[in-house]
C-alpha cells in the first residue's frame, strides 16, 4: 500500500524538479534527472528526445495496457512571483514553485503508484510516461513517442482537476484568416479597404451556433482573438489578417469545423493543424464507474492536454487545482499529494479493463 514513506519520496522528487528549469523544448536536464530516478529504482526506460518512459516488468502483450501519463515541461515564469519559482519552498503545507500545481505533482504520484503497482499481479500492464513539450502541444512531445509504444487500451493522463475525472475535454482549432484588397490614399477615392472585407466573417465567428451541443462540454465556442491591419493613417490596407481561436466539441472534428467555416466565409481561412480534437470517454468505463462509486464527479474539461493527442480512452485526473496553473506563487498541497497516491491506487489496484 502507499504510505509516508512514497508520499515523501514524491514530494522530495518533485522539489528536485522543481529546482531543474524545465520551460518546454527545455527539459533535457529535469528529463536526465528523472530517467535516472526510475533507473535508480531498478527499471529499465525509454527515450526519445526529452520524453522518458518505462514498461512495467513481465510486461504481457496478452494483458490490456494502461497508460499513466504527466509532462515534464513547464510555462516560464509569468510576472508577479514574489518567490524564486526554480526555488521550491515549503511553507504551511503548500509546496512553492514553478510546474508544482502543473502538472509536477501529478508527474510525482503518478510514478510512485508505477513503481508500486508494477510490482503486483494486476490483470494489466502499466506503462508510465513522462512526456515534453505539452504546454506548447509540440510535435517532438507525447505524439513522437505513442506509435512506438505497445498498444494502449486506456489512459490516466495526470493534469490538476482535484481529482476529479475529467471524462471529456475541448479540443482546439486555430484558424488564420486574410482578406486582400488594393492599397490607396486614403483622402481620395482609391484602393479597396482590407479591412472591411473581414467584418462580416469577424460578425459570423461572433454570432454563430453549431447546432450540436455537448452535455459535458458545451457549444463549440469560436473567438476572434488578434487582428492586423494598414502600415500608417492615410494609407487603405491592401491586407488584413485575423485569428480564430475555436473550442471543439467531442460531437464535432475539427476537419468537419472547418468545412462549416469555409462554407460560410468570403475570405480565406487556413488552419494552423487539425491533430487536437476533442475527446470523451464512457462513463461506463470501469476506471469512471470506479471513481464514482469512490465519490468522484465525472465533468468535461474546456482546458488542453496530451489527451487531444491520444486515439484511445483516457481520463485527465490528477492533483492540484487548475486556476493555479500558469500563475505567480504556483503551488501544491502536500495533502494533495498524499491524497492522490491513495485515490490512484484506491482507483487503478485491481481494476479489470
Amino acid at each position: 500500500m502507499i504510505n509516508e514513506i512514497h508520499s515523501s519520496e514524491a514530494v522530495g522528487l518533485l522539489k528536485s524538479l522543481i529546482s531543474i528549469p524545465s520551460l518546454s523544448r527545455e527539459e533535457g536536464q529535469a528529463a536526465d534527472y528523472l530517467q535516472q530516478y526510475i533507473e535508480a529504482e531498478g527499471m529499465q526506460t525509454g527515450r526519445k528526445g526529452n520524453n522518458v518512459w518505462c514498461l512495467s516488468p513481465m510486461f504481457d502483450l496478452k494483458k490490456p495496457t494502461i497508460l499513466l501519463n504527466s509532462h515534464i515541461d513547464t510555462v516560464k515564469p509569468v510576472n508577479g512571483w514574489r518567490k524564486d519559482p526554480f526555488t521550491p519552498r515549503e511553507e504551511n503545507g503548500k509546496l512553492y514553485g514553478l510546474g508544482s500545481n502543473d502538472a509536477g505533482a501529478s508527474l510525482v504520484t503518478l510514478l510512485q503508484v508505477f513503481l508500486q503497482l508494477c510490482r503486483t499481479e494486476q490483470e494489466y500492464n502499466l506503462i508510465y510516461l513522462a512526456s515534453c513539450e505539452e504546454e506548447v502541444s509540440g510535435k517532438d512531445g507525447i505524439e513522437s513517442v505513442l506509435p512506438g509504444l505497445p498498444p494502449i487500451a486506456f489512459a490516466i493522463v495526470g493534469e490538476p482537476t482535484e481529482m476529479q475525472p475529467a471524462i471529456a475535454e475541448k479540443g482546439l482549432m486555430v484558424l488564420d484568416v486574410t482578406a486582400t484588397g488594393r492599397a490607396g490614399h486614403a483622402a481620395r477615392e482609391e484602393g479597396d479597404n482590407a479591412i472591411y472585407k473581414v467584418l462580416n466573417d469577424m460578425a459570423w465567428f461572433r454570432d454563430y451556433r453549431f447546432p450540436n451541443v455537448s452535455p459535458l462540454l458545451g457549444p463549440v465556442k469560436m473567438s476572434v482573438t488578434m487582428v492586423n491591419a494598414g502600415t500608417q493613417h492615410n494609407v487603405v490596407p491592401d491586407r488584413c489578417t485575423f485569428v480564430v481561436d475555436i473550442r471543439s466539441n467531442e460531437l464535432y472534428s475539427n476537419e468537419e469545423i472547418f468545412a462549416e467555416v469555409q462554407k460560410n466565409l468570403t475570405c480565406k481561412a487556413e488552419a494552423r493543424s487539425f491533430r487536437l480534437n476533442s475527446s470523451r470517454v464512457d462513463e461506463k468505463h470501469p476506471f469512471v464507474l470506479r471513481a464514482i462509486a469512490a465519490g468522484r464527479v465525472p465533468y468535461g474539461s474546456p482546458t488542453l492536454s496530451d489527451q487531444a493527442l491520444m486515439p484511445f480512452p483516457s481520463v485527465k485526473m490528477g492533483p492540484g487545482r487548475s486556476s493555479r496553473s500558469h500563475t505567480a506563487d504556483e503551488y501544491i498541497m502536500i495533502r494533495e499529494i498524499e491524497e492522490a497516491l491513495q485515490l490512484y491506487l484506491k482507483l487503478l489496484d485491481g481494476l479489470r479493463l
